[in-house]
Formats: structure tokens, sequence, C-alpha cells
């Protein structure tokens, strides 16, 4: 396992230079649902979200991760900062869901702080519902799980309904510039060695679109921030073994199907060390924790107020703080 860095909690803007920087911004519009077409008086249908992911090969290769010893050190740091979290909000949670957790450490984290917590997995068919019962839920937990899923919204629309009102949403996901290295990496000696490059490192939203898709789905007072997690590996093959043990293997539709040469990896690791190794000539790998939480919408809840509510002028305000401003002497 490699060794881990202290962690900065930043905020994370999209890098438009990036070779999948079309996917990224794609994941944007979902966040978005912007429209673009011909102004017409019949409803436009709702746009299909795209289809990044194969997650029937996600259940082959993290049930393959299984046997082969689990990397689970970002699942445990997300199941310890998701039981300080918890524990800052003032309320008591007798039924909650845990969905899509690849592991128990959630569970186990929150034993004590929620009386029932069930698991729920997430389809491998995203047509098919996630069978939770309308407003049965105080509490909806989720530990890297939701950056595998194509239609973000519509699983983030389910579990808000799922929610009683005044019920609460704490989720974190893999986003931003996680694996930004081997990202780069790959690109480069891909477009030196083979004339183009091909889908290695999932794209990710960032914390603005995480935002985006908790207000598209319905939810309150929204919530996201991001933590940065640097890991350090003795080299790059080090790093792709801790993915394959997580169950975080390429697993992108759109991938090559045919296998890696060796000329391609063995360049693309050369790279990796060029660009970001220490003076110790171990390599950094970065892992960007973006976290989400929300309310079910209730009439207790703290509102904006309407435009032209306000009781006080802010010019009239500031008009007067210029007059009582002492003269110099």
């Amino acid at each position: 396992m490699g060794e881990r860095l202290a962690r900065d909690s930043i905020p994370l803007k999209l890098d438009r230079t990036s070779p999948f920087a079309r996917d990224t911004i794609a994941l944007r519009r979902i966040a978005s649902n912007g429209t673009i077409g011909v102004p017409s008086r019949m409803a436009p249908n709702p746009p299909s979200p795209p289809v990044l992911f194969d997650r029937a090969l996600l259940r082959v290769r993290q049930g393959r991760a299984a046997k082969m010893g689990v990397a689970p050190f970002l699942l445990e740091r997300v199941a310890e900062d998701m039981a300080e979290r918890l524990q800052a909000v003032l309320r008591t949670f007798q039924h909650g869901v845990d969905v899509g957790t690849p592991g128990d450490q959630v569970r186990g984290a929150l034993a004590a702080q929620v009386a029932e917590l069930s698991p729920a997995d997430l389809p491998a068919d995203e047509s098919e519902a996630l069978g939770l019962a309308p407003e049965s839920l105080d509490l909806a937990v989720s530990g890297l799980a939701f950056q595998f899923v194509d239609d973000l919204p519509g699983v983030l629309a389910q579990i808000r309904r799922a929610l009683k009102p005044d019920g609460f949403l704490l989720a974190a996901t893999v986003g931003g510039e996680t694996l930004t290295e081997l990202r780069q990496a790959f690109a480069a000696a891909e477009s030196e060695l083979e004339g183009g490059i091909s889908p290695r490192v999932a794209p990710f939203a960032d914390v603005r679109d995480a935002g985006a898709l908790l207000q598209r789905a319905g939810f309150a007072l929204p919530v996201t921030d991001v933590d940065r997690v640097v890991v350090r590996y003795r080299d790059v093959f080090a790093l792709m073994h801790d993915l394959r043990r997580m169950g975080a293997a390429n697993i992108m539709t759109e991938r090559r199907r045919t296998p890696l040469r060796r000329a391609t990896l063995l360049r693309m690791a050369q790279i990796y060390h060029e660009r970001f190794a220490d003076p110790d000539d171990r390599i950094r790998a970065t892992f960007d924790i973006v976290w989400l939480s929300g309310w079910a919408p209730h009439e207790s809840q703290q509102k904006p107020l309407k435009p032209g509510l306000a009781k006080a002028s802010l010019e009239d305000a500031v008009r007067n703080s210029s007059k009582e401003k002492p003269g110099r002497e």
C-alpha cells in the first residue's frame, strides 16, 4: 500500500486542456440539465445520460479485488470522516440506508449513531429502481460508489424521494483531479508511441458539479466540499496494483479492448516518474474525495427571503455608514 500524506480541503476547477475534458464537460451538462436545439411548442424528451461505465464489469472487478485482498485505506478514511461529520448533526437517526458502498466500513463506523442502517446495492442496470419506499428513511449515506454511476441525478432523486421530510443525505465520491498524474502519463505515452490516446482514467465530477446535482435532485441546503489525499508509491506499478485491489481498474465503455503494449506501459511509467516523483524517487498519486450533503425539503428549514421583502435598504445602510465616519482632526 502507498504512503499517505496530509489532506487538504480545496475547491477544484475543470482542466479544459485535459485529454478527457470532453467527457468531464458531458458530466457538467448532465448536472445543469442544459438542452440545445430548435425552439418548439412540444416539450422535449428528457435527455438520456451517456453510458460511460460498464457496471457489470465493475462487479466482476470488485469480486476479483475481494479475492486478491482489498486495499481499503480510502474507504476507511471515508468511514471515519463520515462518522465525524454525522456526529456534528444534532439529530437522532432511526432508519437509514447505505447506498452502494463497496464494503461494510461505513456501516461499522456509524453503528453507534444510527439505530438501523441497511445496505442497498446500486443495480447493474441503471434503468432499474433502487427499491426504496417513499418517505421511509431518516438518513441515506454512500461511500465511494457514485463515481461509477451514469445517471447520478436519477439516483439522487430516488434517494431524496425515499427520505422523510427533513431527512439527511451524506455521501462521498471520488472526483475532481483524482489520478490526474496517471491520466497525464498515459496520454503522453500513447500520443508519443501510438499516435493517439484512449480512455484510461474515468472523468470525474468536481465540487461545483456535485452541488448542481444536489439542487437538480431537489435537495435543500446542499453543501459540498473536497478532501484531497496524496498517496506516495515506490512506482506506478504499485499504484496500479492498489487500484486493482480497490476494484477500480478501467471500466469505461469506450476503453480499448486490445491489450496494452509493453512499450507504451514502460514509457508511461518513465513519464510518470519524470513528472511526478519526489526527491526520494517515490511517486505521488492524487485522490480527491468530494463530499455531498443535503436535506429533503421541510417547512421548518431556513429559506432565503423573496426579492422585495427586505426591511432595510442596502443603499441607505451604506449612506448612513459614510455619514457616521469621523473626520480627520
